[in-house]
C-alpha cells in the first residue's frame, strides 16, 4: 500500500504518531518533544488516558484511536466471538470519547473500525490485522485530502511572504510544506508559542525549520508587536472542529489572535473539514482540562499554593472574525459554509 506520508517532516510520519505492533501502541510524546520519546500502551484503556493527557494531540489521536483499537482486538484475541465484538464496541465508544470537544470525529474512525474487526472476525481472518490496515487506509484519504487544503491556502500564501500560525495543525503543517517546495514557493513562518505545552514552539516550528523555511517562535503576548512590526501577512491556523455556521473551535488563544488580525487588517484563514453534525457555534462543547497543567509546566511550579488557575482547551471563534475556511473543495466565506455539504462529502477520517 503506498503511503501518503512521504516528505514530511519527522513529526508527521505515521510511525511517529502512533503505531501498533505486536501487542502495544507507541505514541511519541509530544509533551516533550523535540526530545524523542515514545509512550508505550499495553491496553486500548491506557491509549484512552494517553491522548486525554495529551501525550498525543492535534490530529494525533485520529491515528491512535484507530491503533488502539487493533490493541482492543489482541487483548480480547483468546476469548469467543460475540465476546470480542462487544469488547470492541466498548473500546470504539471509550477511545472515541477520550477527549469530548473531538468525540464526533474520533467516534468515525473507532465505530468503523470495530464494524471492520467484527466482519473479520465473521469471515475467519485477523481483526488485528484488517483494523491496521483500515486505520493506515484512513490515514492516506485524511493525508490525501488534507493536501488538496495545503494547496489551497499555500495559494494564498504571497511568495517571501510572512505568515502567524497558532498550534499545531498536524497534517496541515506537512502538506502546505510540501505544497510550497512543489512550487518553489517561499515565506517566513512566526509560530505563536500556544501554552501551556507549547505545541506551536516545540511542534510547528520544528515542522517548518526541519524542512528549511525561515521560522521565528513568539510567546503568546508579542502577537500584537509582530503583526505590527513584522509584517505578518496572514494568519492561519486549523480548527479542532467547525460548525455549519462558520464558528471554529481551536487551541485557547486563537480567539483573541483572530481579534488581533482584524484590527490590523490581517486575513485569517482557518483550514480543515466542516462537521456535518454540528450546526452552529453551540454545539461545540469545550473541553475544561486540570488546572495544575497551568500552574506547572515539566515537574516546575510557576506559582505559590494560594493561587488558582483555570484551563480551558480551546476557545470558539465567530464567523465575523475569519477571512475564509479553505477546505477540500476550495475556501469559503464562513456565513455560506454550510454550502459544503452541497454536494458529497468525502470521508477521511
Amino acid at each position: 500500500m503506498e503511503r501518503m506520508d512521504k516528505n514530511m517532516p519527522f513529526l508527521l510520519k505515521y510511525e511517529n504518531v502512533a503505531w501498533y505492533d505486536k501487542g502495544k501502541v507507541r505514541i511519541l510524546d509530544r509533551r516533550i518533544f523535540p526530545e524523542r520519546h515514545f509512550v508505550e500502551c499495553e491496553s486500548y484503556q491506557e491509549v484512552v488516558k494517553a491522548i486525554s493527557d495529551m501525550v498525543t494531540q492535534s490530529a494525533g489521536p485520529y491515528t491512535a484511536v484507530g491503533m488502539g483499537m487493533a490493541l482492543a482486538a489482541y487483548q480480547i484475541k483468546d476469548k469467543g466471538i460475540k465476546e470480542q465484538c462487544d469488547f470492541l464496541d466498548k473500546a470504539a465508544y471509550d477511545l472515541a470519547h477520550a477527549r469530548p470537544t473531538t468525540a464526533n470525529r474520533y467516534g468515525k474512525i473507532t465505530y468503523h473500525c470495530a464494524e471492520v474487526g467484527k466482519a473479520a472476525l465473521e469471515n475467519g481472518k485477523d481483526p488485528i490485522e484488517a483494523i491496521v490496515d483500515t486505520t493506515i487506509e484512513s490515514l492516506n484519504r485524511r493525508y490525501s485530502t488534507m493536501q488538496i487544503v495545503g494547496n489551497y491556502l499555500s495559494d494564498l500564501i504571497p511568495n517571501n511572504g510572512t505568515i502567524l500560525t497558532q498550534c499545531f495543525g498536524e497534517t496541515i503543517i506537512g502538506t502546505v510544506i510540501r505544497a510550497a517546495i512543489e512550487s518553489g514557493k517561499n515565506f517566513r513562518v512566526f509560530c505563536a508559542e500556544t501554552r501551556p505545552y507549547l505545541q506551536g514552539a516545540r511542534l510547528t516550528s520544528s515542522c517548518f525549520g526541519e524542512m528549511g523555511f525561515d521560522t521565528t517562535v513568539i510567546t503568546d503576548n508579542m502577537i500584537a508587536y509582530s503583526m505590527e512590526k513584522e509584517g505578518i501577512d496572514l494568519f492561519t491556523s486549523a480548527a479542532d472542529t467547525i460548525a455549519r455556521d462558520g464558528h471554529i473551535a481551536n487551541k485557547i488563544g486563537t480567539f483573541q489572535i483572530a481579534i488581533l488580525a482584524k484590527y490590523f487588517g490581517i486575513p485569517y484563514y482557518v483550514t480543515g473539514i466542516p462537521d456535518e453534525d454540528k450546526m452552529t457555534g453551540d454545539d461545540i462543547v469545550i473541553e475544561m482540562r486540570n488546572p495544575s497543567q497551568v500552574l506547572s509546566y515539566r515537574g516546575i511550579q510557576n506559582t505559590i499554593p494560594e493561587v488558582k488557575a483555570i484551563y480551558p482547551s480551546f476557545d470558539v471563534v465567530p464567523p465575523h472574525l475569519i477571512s475564509g475556511v479553505v477546505t477540500d473543495k476550495g475556501v469559503y466565506v464562513p456565513y455560506i459554509l454550510d454550502k459544503y455539504f452541497d454536494s458529497d462529502v468525502k470521508k477521511f477520517y
